[in-house]
C-alpha cells in the first residue's frame, strides 16, 4: 500500500504537469524544454542523494563500491534513454493527432507491460488482466470522446512512445531493487539531460531570452515532475508487480482531465466522468488481497 500511495502522488504530479508543459512549447522547442526541465531536475536531485548518502548506510569496500557505480551507471542509462525517447516521441505525436488519441495510446503501456512482463516471466493472474482490460475501456472512454480513431502520422509517434514507456517501466523494475532510488533516478536524469542538450544543439536554436519567457513551466516541470515524480516512481515501483505499477500510473491521464476541469473550468461529459470512475475502479481492483495473500494474513494471525 505504501508502495502504490507513492506511485500514485506519482501519477498526481504528472497529471498537473500536462499544463507546464503546454505553456513551455509556446516559448521553446520540445528538445530544449526536455533538457532544460532535466537541468532543473539535477539541481533538485543531486543535493538530496548527497545527504542521504552521507546519513545513509556504512560505505561498501572498494571493490563493491566500483562494482555498485557500475551497475548505477548501466541502470540509469538504460533508463533514461528510454524516457528520453519516451518524452520525446510523445511530444511529436502530439503536434499531429488530437489531444483525446494522444491520451488514450500513450497510456497504452498499461496493457504493454503486462504483455511483455510475459516474456520476462513475470506472473499476471486472472485479477490484474481484468483490472488492465477495464481500465483499457475507461481510458478509451475518458480519451476517445469523439469516437474519431482512424490512424494520423501522430498515432504512430505515440504507439512507439507506448513501447518506450513500457520498456522504461520493465527496466525500473529490474534496477530499482539493486541500488539506491535516488541515485537511480540521478543517474536517469543526468542521461535525459545529455540527450536533451545534444538534439537541442543539432536541431533547434534555443535563446535565452525563450527559456527565460518560459521560466516558470520549466521549473515546475523540473523540480516536480522530473525530479520528484520520476523518483517516486523508482522508489514506488521497488518489489512492486510492474503491471499493477504502469495501471497506477496510469492515472496521470484521468488526474489530467480532472485537473482541468476544477483548475480550467473544462467540463467533463458523464461520458467521461464514467471513464474516470472505471480507471479508478481498476486500481482499487489490483490492490485487494488475492487468496494468496490472504493465506499468508491467516497463517501470521494464526502464529501470533
Amino acid at each position: 500500500m505504501r508502495q502504490s500511495l507513492i506511485l500514485f502522488t506519482a501519477a498526481l504530479i504528472w497529471g498537473f504537469t500536462f499544463v507546464a508543459q503546454s505553456v513551455g512549447m509556446d516559448y521553446v522547442g520540445p528538445f530544449t524544454f526536455i533538457a532544460m526541465r532535466n537541468i532543473v531536475a539535477l539541481m533538485v536531485l543531486l543535493p538530496m542523494a548527497a545527504i542521504m548518502d552521507r546519513h545513509g548506510k556504512k560505505q561498501p569496500r572498494q571493490t563493491d563500491r566500483k562494482k555498485n557505480n557500475r551497475l548505477l551507471l548501466f541502470g540509469g542509462v538504460c533508463c533514461g534513454i528510454c524516457l528520453f525517447w519516451g518524452s520525446t516521441l510523445q511530444q511529436f505525436g502530439v503536434r499531429d493527432t488530437t489531444v483525446g488519441k494522444a491520451g488514450f495510446i500513450s497510456a497504452l503501456y498499461m496493457v504493454l507491460v503486462p504483455l511483455l512482463g510475459i516474456f520476462l516471466g513475470k506472473k499476471i493472474g486472472l485479477r490484474i488482466w481484468a483490472a488492465v482490460g477495464l481500465a483499457a475501456f475507461g481510458m478509451y472512454l475518458l480519451c476517445m470522446t469523439k469516437g474519431d480513431f482512424h490512424l494520423q502520422k501522430g498515432d504512430l509517434y505515440l504507439f512507439a512512445c507506448a513501447i518506450v514507456f513500457s520498456l522504461q517501466i520493465l527496466s525500473v523494475d529490474h534496477f530499482s531493487p539493486m541500488m539506491d532510488g535516488v541515485k537511480l533516478s540521478c543517474m536517469q536524469t543526468l542521461t535525459n539531460a545529455v540527450l536533451g542538450a545534444i538534439c537541442m544543439l543539432l536541431f533547434e536554436r534555443p535563446d535565452f531570452g525563450s527559456i527565460l519567457a518560459a521560466w516558470m513551466p520549466i521549473v515546475y516541470a523540473g523540480a516536480l515532475s522530473s525530479g520528484i515524480g520520476y523518483t517516486f516512481q523508482i522508489i514506488g515501483q521497488k518489489n512492486l508487480n510492474p503491471a499493477i505499477a504502469s495501471l497506477i500510473m496510469s492515472l496521470e491521464s484521468v488526474i489530467s482531465a480532472l485537473a482541468g476541469w476544477l483548475l480550467l473550468d473544462q467540463i467533463l461529459s458523464p461520458r467521461e466522468l464514467a471513464g474516470c470512475a472505471l480507471t479508478f475502479l481498476a486500481i482499487i481492483l489490483v490492490q485487494l488481497p488475492g487468496q494468496s495473500q490472504k493465506r499468508i494474513a491467516e497463517k501470521q494471525g494464526n502464529s501470533a
